[in-house]
């Protein structure tokens, strides 16, 4: 299961440089690539987005001793909420500064990083609440009841920068980011050393 989700996750932050183009010879190259900083900075964020998230699903995989069938389902859909990831990058960047669009846009993109954020949340509850006796060690309650808070503390920025979309895509751009940023404190996902 780990090398089957490694890599769908490997093809979904590979083709997020899909969307990263290369300007056309003649004008100011300068300027060229100066005009396409949304696509660098919706690469950027989606990049570290995917990269923590495969941190963090390394982390709760490898608290597993067994996968049971619902395991199995709840980790394809968050496969599938990832997999559509570089897609919702692509309209992000194509459409911020645009006049119209940019606003769906940037809740599509947001929505999905919400989708994926409740997919990962689902499972973990599933793996440290509903389920512990699937993990390799036992692990204390309260230990597994703060694995999953901090599993799911991505929830709610994301719901807020799909509900802001319409006030400013840009907004909405940069708390998806401030997540990324959460999320790369080994504190908040649970990966930091026990000792």
């Amino acid at each position: 299961m780990e090398s089957f989700s490694d890599g769908v996750i490997a093809v979904a932050i590979t083709l997020l440089v899909l969307g990263v183009t290369v300007p056309q010879p003649g004008g100011s190259l300068a300027h060229e690539l100066g005009i396409r900083w949304p696509e660098y900075a919706a690469y950027v964020v989606s990049f570290m987005t995917i990269g923590i998230i495969w941190i963090n699903h390394h982390a709760m995989i490898s608290r597993l001793g067994e996968a049971d069938h619902t395991v199995l389902i709840l980790n394809l859909l968050l496969l599938m909420s990832i997999g559509i990831l570089p897609f919702a990058t692509e309209l992000m960047a194509r459409y911020l500064r645009e006049s119209h669009g940019q606003t769906l846009a940037a809740a599509v993109y947001s929505g999905s990083l919400l989708v994926m954020s409740v997919f990962f949340g689902v499972l973990n509850r599933h793996i440290m609440l509903v389920k512990p006796s699937l993990l390799s060690e036992e692990v204390a309650p309260e230990r597994r009841r703060q694995i999953f808070s901090r599993a799911v503390t991505g929830l709610l920025p994301y719901a807020i920068a799909t509900a802001l979309a319409p006030v400013s895509p840009y907004l909405t751009l940069g708390i998806c980011a401030a997540v990324a940023v959460f999320y790369t404190r080994p504190v908040a996902s649970g990966t930091e050393s026990r000792s």
